[in-house]
């Protein structure tokens, strides 16, 4: 689809395509009611391609504010933003009015369902093996320190230690802490009289924060656990005490090779084997709309 066509491919969410595709999103006018259920009318009936289109465009805000929402995961926005595109499309495709949902409601489920599917299928297993706890102690800490120091190797040295964290991974926190956010507080132009905070929709088409927030844990909880079923007991073993565990509990590789018997090396490969097939399990049930149908379901 064309519009989706448009979402922003860079990496760098201070791009200016990814904020300009913020404030045209945002722009779009809101649906009424009865304008939703004409334009849905006009694309299942009769194939109508500018009621489809319309139908998209004047929801992408909500692919905006849920987008922005995950984007404290240090993920580029603009692979959550076309994360959140499929997924609307894909609500469009799946949508039955005669079940009495609005529409927006029911993209809103599987907006979240693909870039929720996405954090988790990416975030976690690009091997930084940090959770998400340890980057808003990392915020807190660095600001502290930085505005007793100042910034540079000395103040990094107490960072690590503050934090417990060792310095070279925390060298890989710090650039994904760095590059993580759109500024809310930022103009989309420099002449534009809003900033993008003041863009974001109203909520009362979504649910609240703390819905939200649970909605996404029960998803999170439901991907992950039909995803180790893929695995097999080695693996399913070696993922649970390295990527799943808590961090003070977290095993070694060497400490889990000897437990199994196998080298640390291949101990190594049993966790890149089993990481990717969790991207790809979590990848497939969240675009098949696992969490999206088990939410509308509960709604």
């Amino acid at each position: 689809m064309e519009t989706v066509a448009r979402a922003p491919r860079s990496s760098d969410p201070t791009d200016p395509t990814v904020r300009r595709f913020i404030s045209q999103a945002n722009a779009a006018p809101r649906l009424t009611r009865d304008e939703e259920e004409f334009l849905v009318a006009r694309w299942q009936r009769h194939g109508d391609e500018a009621a489809k289109d319309e139908l998209v465009r004047c929801h992408l805000r909500y692919v905006v504010s849920i987008a922005l929402k995950h984007r404290r995961y240090g993920l580029p926005v603009a692979d959550l933003l076309s994360e959140g595109s499929f997924g609307l499309v894909r609500a469009l495709e799946r949508f039955d009015p005669t079940l009495g949902h609005r529409f927006v409601t029911y993209a809103a489920y599987w907006i979240r369902a693909y870039v929720l599917g996405y954090v988790l299928s990416h975030w976690s297993m690009v091997g930084v093996g940090v959770r998400s706890k340890h980057f808003f102690k990392l915020r807190r800490e660095r600001s502290r320190i930085e505005s007793l120091v100042g910034e540079g190797e000395h103040a990094r040295a107490l960072l690590a230690e503050r934090t417990g964290i060792p310095e070279d991974r925390l060298e890989s926190m710090l650039r994904r802490l760095d590059s993580r956010d759109v500024s809310l507080d930022a103009k989309p132009f420099a002449d534009a009289s809003l900033t993008i905070g003041d863009q974001l929709p109203a909520n009362e088409l979504l649910p609240d924060d703390r819905l939200e927030r649970e909605s996404d844990g029960a998803c999170a909880r439901l991907l992950v656990r039909e995803a180790m079923s893929s695995l097999d007991p080695r693996e399913r073993l070696v993922i649970e005490h390295r990527l799943l565990a808590d961090d003070d509990e977290e095993r070694t590789l060497a400490d889990l090779g000897r437990e199994l018997g196998i080298s640390r090396e291949r101990a190594r490969q049993l966790e890149a084997r089993g990481k990717e097939k969790l991207r790809v399990r979590i990848q497939e049930l969240s675009r098949a709309g696992r969490c999206a149908k088990a939410a509308m379901f509960a709604a």
